[in-house]
């Protein structure tokens, strides 16, 4: 990136936002550039800080995390996301990869990963593997199964065959070139199909994209 991280932690405990800030801070790569104790005002930062990824607790007053990462995620040209959560198997994580976040961290993840997820998504890309998403699909009960399945099928009609078949790839965790060894195309061609899907779809990352094909059963 040519310069450091820029970092907001948002948490209504200002114990966790002390405790990141010390870990985060000692990271020459990593800024913390802004606070916030609720959604409400991690809104606000973004509006005045050139922010590059947030922390952001899920369960906050007022504005929770998962409503301001909606907000945030839809605006042009966002910060990446990272959810913080206490319990992985949890249906807000679920939704907040959904509406755009770059993955999840526990609580107590131990702090040389956090770091590592932070310079990961500023990095443009995910940090949630395929088997990761699986296993929060099969924890979390959703009583709206059905209907999200037909949705996302219904969604996934937008693509043309080839971009479908990409999409399916990306939802079993296939690289670009792994991709591309197994469909007979260039790197190049692959990263051209998942651009226009993303497109097509209205999506952030790849982490959404295996969602959908998740939902749509098709892995």
């Amino acid at each position: 990136m040519g310069r450091p991280v820029r970092l907001a932690i948002v948490d209504d405990d200002p114990l966790v936002r002390a405790g990141l800030r010390i870990l985060l801070g000692g990271s020459p790569d990593i800024e913390v550039v802004a606070e916030a104790g609720d959604g409400a005002q991690a809104l606000t930062v973004a509006d005045t800080h050139g922010l590059d990824v947030v922390l952001m607790d899920l369960r906050m007053p007022r504005v929770d995390g998962l409503a301001a990462t909606r907000r945030l995620r839809s605006r042009p040209s966002p910060p990446q996301v990272i959810v913080l959560t206490t319990f992985h198997a949890d249906e807000h994580v679920l939704d907040a990869l959904r509406a755009g976040a770059s993955g999840f961290l526990l609580k107590d993840t131990p702090p040389r990963e956090i770091i590592e997820a932070v310079r990961t998504v500023a990095a443009g890309a995910a940090t949630l593997s395929p088997t990761v998403i699986r296993q929060l699909i099969d924890h979390v009960a959703d009583p709206a199964a059905g209907p999200r399945r037909d949705r996302a099928r219904a969604r996934l009609t937008r693509l043309t065959g080839r971009e479908h078949e990409v999409a399916v790839a990306v939802g079993q965790g296939r690289s670009n070139a792994e991709i591309a060894r197994e469909l007979g195309m260039s790197v190049a061609t692959v990263k051209g199909h998942v651009s226009r899907l993303l497109t097509k779809l209205d999506l952030n990352n790849r982490v959404q994209v295996a969602l959908l094909v998740h939902d749509a059963g098709l892995v």
